[in-house]
């Protein structure tokens, strides 16, 4: 008999928008290659759900966690983990944190104070609740927007049920390469992206490239954060055929990515 599909861990991911010289612009982060899961890959800054995220004593500026569950089709209470998963990984992994302080301003979190906050984040000495509640912090869930929803192949051993979020930030605030998971940063426009990661020269996981390409149909940020997809979001659940020596991903409605997976203990991206 075969062995029952894993059981699909909550994540969150973000993808952070800015206005750039020749248009709209994302940023991307390089996966260190020893990584457990899509070593080597680009991405975006996300992580899977802390069951604490799911602690409800703090402030909450924004579209209140019943809203998402309907945008995300869930419970109210994985709706309000899956937004405080997605403010924290942003703070772990990108140095940003989307919280305002009482005077209503992002707060400033380039401080070695800070730093040393993030990693007991990091170490889960203390819960993300717990931080915002003591520094009496509101989190600005209205400074997100549901952009998609990625769940991994049954035949994955390590699968995710992942939201992913979009996001852009005041001027003068900057995500940072702090989180020790990724070797490289750096903002691109959406369609070059793409064209990199069909080439081979990126390589990237088919959720990345077709939230890519959904956001390349995008010249500024105010037209992603408007152009945000209606609730509910379906969730798009690929497959993984095999044709030949070779593995291809796809997707709900039959059409299969560009990208294929080779065969072999050691999985690799190949165009």
């Amino acid at each position: 008999m075969s062995e029952a599909p894993a059981v699909p861990k909550h994540a969150s991911t973000v993808l952070f928008v800015r206005d750039g010289s020749d248009g709209l612009e994302v940023y991307l982060v390089r996966r260190v290659k020893g990584m457990p899961f899509a070593g080597g890959m680009t991405a975006y800054p996300g992580g899977s759900v802390d069951p604490r995220d799911m602690d409800a004593h703090f402030k909450w500026v924004g579209p209140e966690p019943a809203e998402w569950a309907k945008s995300f089709t869930c419970d109210d209470q994985t709706a309000r983990a899956l937004v405080a998963a997605a403010v924290r990984e942003t703070f772990e992994e990108a140095g940003v944190l989307l919280a305002t302080e009482p005077d209503g301003d992002l707060v400033d979190v380039s401080g070695e104070e800070w730093e040393t906050e993030r990693l007991s984040l990091i170490d889960h000495s203390q819960s993300f609740a717990d931080l915002l509640e003591r520094r009496g912090l509101s989190l600005r869930a209205d400074l997100l927007r549901p952009w998609a929803h990625w769940i991994t192949p049954e035949r994955e051993p390590r699968r995710f049920d992942t939201r992913f979020f979009l996001t852009s930030l005041p001027e003068g605030i900057a995500p940072r390469n702090v989180g020790g998971e990724a070797d490289h940063a750096e903002w691109v426009k959406p369609g070059v992206a793409v064209e990199e990661g069909h080439s081979g020269a990126r390589p990237m996981l088919p959720p990345t490239i077709q939230t890519l390409e959904d956001l390349a149909r995008f010249s500024t940020v105010q037209e992603a954060m408007d152009g945000a997809p209606p609730r509910p979001i379906t969730p798009i659940e690929p497959k993984i055929i095999k044709d030949g020596e070779v593995e291809y991903v796809e997707l709900p409605d039959g059409t299969r990515t560009r990208t294929a997976i080779k065969i072999g203990k050691n999985r690799s991206v190949a165009d």
